[in-house]
């Protein structure tokens, strides 16, 4: 420490008292290596300046035990030892281990972990600024990397004894006698009073990328094979973003495969629809990534919106509908997704966003995004169980391939976790041609080719359904798609604008808000990025607003959103490369363009695209539950709320319903959920708002968002408890203008809107 008389240090302890730290969890960027968790504790300052078993070169140095006011003389050849939890000091050969809470940043005494090598040389103290980076370490010590979190910068309220909630770096909260252990530039340190907490926090300066810019640079994630800045080559990005897009084909392609044919579209109907959602994912991710958060996060159809689109599409006006019923339908969405994407990007650029963004929460997050896989349950399998023969082995395949052979790595890449979903639809799509060309489902008197008219014949009435859903001929999709084909705007036709439908879109947006706020909060930490700023967030919720439009103007059946699939996808590839997302963007540009590529994928069976999203939906719920990791797992404050959220989700949709009893007759039951919009108990003297209330209480995510948000914001709790959202500041880009240079727009741009402060400019 720097030595100083004691009115100097009493002066410092007064300037500091009640400052909570910002903390630094430890993150292991690879396996068992020493030398990265010691390289750690030097330049954050939780082990003292002289290890346990080494000697100081120079004359002896005073040092204080802040609590009670003593001095330790300590000796150059003395051993010296020192436990940050109990803050005694100690003369064993051993150092403390600690751990810290991945949230909270909280120590905790396990006991002895690292023990140094005796004999070691150990650094003197220099005026209080830490070891230099060129002095002599003498011998390597011994370490486990026993520290477990996220790096990210987390800011504690004001404490339970009355302290402010502002914070300083490098600071050590002791709850008993304790020594301070010298800190690296830019650790700050600060002695504080015994404020009687059971745990320890000790704050540390964090960087933008977890580590000091003097070891290696800040756009260097680690862990990742691409980072955010780098640029490999052409061929290289070209293969990560392939790469990237085909880990995420679940969630681009198939959902057409649902939406077209319960609309009553043709095969090709269905090809021009894939392809027109190949072209919107495509220029909306590029949008999104130089104009939105500028995150590696590939935009397209979210399954936030496949539900609503479902419930409209199943209201009681459509469902005896023949003619043009595809181009009916469409329209209406189209008007409704536009009205809906609107509101969301007024929501973003107006700067409301960042005011929305004090109530929204990870206690919110988490079971909001998982009540949008969990909606689509009585879907799922249902749908797939049409021809098991397929699902099931497709769905064995791909957990075989994510859980058992995920490990697995074949010329440095791990195959089988980033290709699972397009090599097992590969394998089990060969799988079902060879039965359907073998002769497994023809039936004697029914037609191979037309099984829909075989619901005339008596005898072929119970294998209709199979054949549809099994045969791999069924789609004529191949015959009658354009080898050349160009989607463009009000291809459907003039988008037809309700209230009822609109209602229902400008809600479902804000579940669409929220879904991509935890996917901008988890992206950033996976890639190691500064959280980006409120204004950072608005601008890309009202670009998402923005790229909706397109998707409405275009006609894709649904908004165009961040995939919650993106963190998944970021984890298994290793790549978080902006320059690959944008080339692998305009590769689906031109694949849109190729009117058979749409008509391959639409020739996919649907029991096996059902399979397929059995498992992306299982994915969804996964994700969006393993955001409670930045809260307190074990409050029974959060535990409640999210089980409270999640039951009401499920239970008051079911109980809306019930009311449809008749749809039962005229529907499939995998869609009975989604009917209950034009028969629900709720009736007034305005039949849109009787459809819009039923639809939107009908739906799981909104219910579960509903339910989540008041008591989330109504149920006292601190904030370290809640796990509130810890974004950047003003006063981080003063400090550090290049904090967060990732998320600035293009010069030019940034120039035209320098004025719009609640855009993150």
């Amino acid at each position: 420490m720097e030595g100083g008389s004691n009115s100097e240090m009493k002066g410092r302890m007064e300037r500091q008292k009640g400052v909570n730290p910002k903390i630094e969890p430890f993150v292991p960027k690879k396996g068992y290596d020493p030398r990265e968790l010691k390289s750690w504790a030097k330049r954050t300052g939780f082990v003292s300046t002289t290890f346990s078993g080494e000697t100081e070169r120079g004359g002896g140095h005073s040092r204080r035990d802040f609590d009670n006011g003593r001095d330790l003389n300590v000796s150059s050849n003395e051993n010296v030892g020192f436990d940050l939890e109990r803050g005694v000091d100690k003369t064993e050969t051993v150092s403390p281990k600690i751990e810290l809470d991945p949230i909270l940043g909280r120590a905790r005494n396990r006991g002895v972990e690292i023990e140094p090598i005796s004999g070691s040389t150990d650094q003197g103290l220099r005026n209080g600024r830490g070891r230099g980076r060129g002095e002599n370490l003498g011998r390597r010590t011994e370490m486990e990397p026993i520290l477990r979190g996220h790096n990210e910068e987390r800011k504690d309220a004001r404490n339970e004894n009355g302290n402010d909630g502002n914070s300083a770096n490098g600071a050590v909260n002791g709850s008993g006698n304790g020594h301070i252990a010298q800190a690296a530039t830019p650790v700050t340190e600060v002695p504080r009073k015994d404020d009687g907490n059971v745990d320890e926090e000790v704050g540390m300066g964090v960087y933008p990328d977890g580590e000091d810019p003097s070891y290696g640079g800040w756009h260097q994630s680690p862990g990742m094979k691409c980072g955010l800045r780098e640029n490999p080559g052409v061929v290289p990005l070209m293969f990560y973003g392939l790469q990237h897009y085909l880990s995420l084909a679940g969630s681009l392609i198939f959902i057409p495969l649902i939406t077209v044919p319960t609309m009553g579209g043709s095969d090709k109907d269905t090809a021009d629809v894939v392809s027109t959602m190949l072209l919107v994912s495509g220029l909306t991710t590029i949008l999104h990534s130089y104009f939105g958060t500028r995150l590696p996060l590939v935009q397209g159809s979210s399954f936030v919106y496949l539900a609503p689109a479902l419930v409209i599409m199943n209201s009681e006006e459509y469902r005896n509908l023949a003619d043009h019923k595809f181009r009916y339908i469409m329209r209406e969405l189209q008007g409704a997704i536009i009205v809906g994407s609107i509101f969301q990007s007024f929501l973003g650029y107006s700067g409301l966003m960042s005011i929305f963004l004090r109530l929204v929460n990870p206690v919110v997050v988490a079971p909001t995004v998982a009540a949008v896989g969990l909606a689509f349950f009585s879907y799922g399998f249902p749908q797939a169980g049409s021809c098991v023969e397929i699902s099931l082995p497709q769905i064995l395949l791909i957990l075989i391939f994510t859980l058992y052979l995920g490990g697995i790595s074949i010329f440095g890449y791990r195959v089988f976790r980033i290709y699972a979903v397009p090599v097992s639809v590969m394998i089990i799509w060969a799988y079902a041609f060879f039965l359907t060309a073998g002769g497994a489902y023809n039936f004697k008197g029914c037609s191979p080719d037309l099984p829909n008219s075989n619901i005339l014949i008596d005898a072929c009435q119970k294998h209709a359904d199979t054949m549809r859903h099994c045969r791999t001929d069924v789609s004529n999709a191949m015959r009658t798609a354009a080898w050349v084909r160009i989607p463009y705007p009000l291809q459907w036709g003039i988008p037809t604008f309700r209230l009822r439908t609109s209602i229902i879109m400008v809600i479902v947006s804000l579940v669409a808000s929220i879904d991509s706020i935890g996917s901008y909060h988890s992206a950033a930490i996976r890639i190691n990025l500064k959280p980006p700023s409120p204004g950072i967030v608005s601008r890309g919720i009202g670009l998402e607003g923005f790229c909706s439009v397109l998707a409405g103007l275009w006609g894709t059946g649904t908004g165009a959103t961040t995939l919650t699939e993106n963190v998944h996808t970021i984890n298994a590839t290793k790549v978080a490369n902006r320059r690959a997302v944008q080339l692998g963007a305009a590769l689906l540009i031109l694949f849109s363009f190729v009117g058979k590529i749409g008509a391959i994928l639409a020739s996919i069976p649907q029991a096996l695209a059902a399979a397929v999203l059995c498992f992306t939906w299982a994915l969804i719920v996964a994700l969006g539950l393993s955001t409670l990791q930045y809260t307190q797992n074990a409050s029974s404050r959060n535990i409640i709320i999210v089980g409270v959220s999640l039951f009401f989700g499920l239970s008051v949709p079911a109980y809306f319903q019930q009311y449809a009893p008749e749809t039962g007759l005229i529907l499939p039951g995998y869609l009975i959920p989604y009917a209950a919009a034009s028969n629900g108990p709720v009736h007034t003297g305005n039949a849109q708002f009787n459809f819009a209330m039923n639809a939107l209480l009908s739906l799981n995510m909104v219910v579960t968002l509903l339910v989540a948000f008041v008591l989330d914001n109504t149920v006292p709790g601190s904030r370290q408890e809640r796990g509130v959202y810890v974004w950047s500041k003003a006063e981080d880009i003063m400090t550090d203008p290049s904090s967060l240079l990732d998320y600035s727009l293009p010069s030019r741009v940034a120039r035209c809107f320098h004025w719009a402060k609640c855009v993150g400019t």
